[in-house]
């Protein structure tokens, strides 16, 4: 397969489930807003802050209001990771390789991204739970239809690897957003306001009826430990190494627990780790030092990869776009 292809494919799927969940990150604070007044003054600065634009956020917008992060998270064209942005960052990368996808994918993401890109003329907040339930459920679509009309080869395992380590690093900020940031003192730990939001956390990662069932009552460590270590939640950090390092060695053919190249060395070290992991190490080290340290290993993998597999894209290259990770 050549580099440009696997590449795009990658990013596509990558780009996809960015979009996704930064409709999670704004559905879960819609929801704590509701009823909920008090204590929540910075509730929406950790979304700009979780993806990395807050500079450019604050230099923008000035205040973290609740209209000025949706309209930038949401519609901002010059804001790279705002839903628009991601759809159109897809969408361009799909239509590079229109001839390895399958015309039903290109159709539907095509689909996506018009209807997201028209949302924004007369939007208004009433429509603003069905829009983002809307986007959740397209990109579900979406996937949904690249496994049922895409033949599982090489292909189809670059987009795996890319949708499952996108959905691995969004996982650890919602994470590190509820830890770190929203609790507003140490004195509403363990009341219902912390319950509350542990329970919008595990919402916003479609989470809170398999934990019912597997945990039962709410708790913070058992939170932390069934979104990081979990391995069969399909949205826990844990199943979604272990799915992409699956994929990895299934495109270079060699055997898992080995590695051949950087891409799979650091990618199955990552995934050791997790192995080797129980809660309390976590909590011990400090939950938000812990995800900081994981999101940097991560983005070490997704380096990797492009070290690996995709060759440097020449800067303005016609019809390329910059692929980006989170920093």
């Amino acid at each position: 397969m050549l580099s440009r292809v696997a590449d795009s494919i990658f990013w596509m799927n990558r780009y996809i489930e960015r979009a996704e969940n930064v409709a999670r990150f704004i559905e879960v604070n819609l929801h704590l807003t509701l009823g909920l007044t008090n204590g929540f003054v910075n509730q929406w600065e950790p979304l700009v802050i979780t993806t990395g634009d807050y500079d450019s956020f604050i230099e923008r917008y000035g205040v973290a209001t609740q209209k000025n992060v949706i309209d930038f998270l949401t519609f901002d064209k010059d804001n790279p990771n705002s839903i628009v942005s991601c759809l159109r960052a897809a969408r361009e990368n799909a239509r590079s390789v229109r001839e390895i996808i399958s015309s039903a994918m290109w159709l539907e993401l095509n689909k996506f991204y018009l209807t997201v890109r028209g949302a924004s003329h007369g939007w208004t907040m009433a429509r603003a739970h069905d829009f983002f339930d809307s986007v959740i459920t397209s990109s579900h679509l979406l996937a949904g239809i690249t496994d049922a009309t895409m033949s599982h080869g090489e292909a189809w395992h670059f987009a795996r690897m890319g949708l499952l380590l996108e959905r691995a690093d969004k996982t650890s900020r919602i994470l590190d957003v509820k830890y770190f940031i929203l609790l507003p003192t140490i004195r509403d730990v363990g009341t219902p306001l912390d319950t509350i939001q542990w329970a919008a956390l595990l919402k916003s990662a479609s989470a809170l009826e398999m934990y019912r069932k597997s945990r039962g009552r709410i708790t913070p460590g058992s939170v932390v430990d069934f979104l990081i270590l979990d391995r069969h939640f399909p949205r826990s950090i844990r199943f979604c190494l272990l799915g992409a390092e699956d994929s990895l060695h299934r495109i270079t053919g060699s055997d898992f627990g080995t590695f051949a190249n950087t891409a799979e060395q650091r990618l199955g070290r990552l995934r050791a780790e997790l192995d080797y992991t129980q809660v309390s190490d976590i909590i011990s080290q400090g939950l938000h030092e812990y995800l900081d340290q994981f999101q940097n290993k991560l983005n070490l993998v997704g380096e990797g990869i492009a070290e690996t597999f995709f060759a440097p894209r020449a800067e303005g290259t016609p019809g390329m776009m910059m692929q980006r990770q989170y920093q």
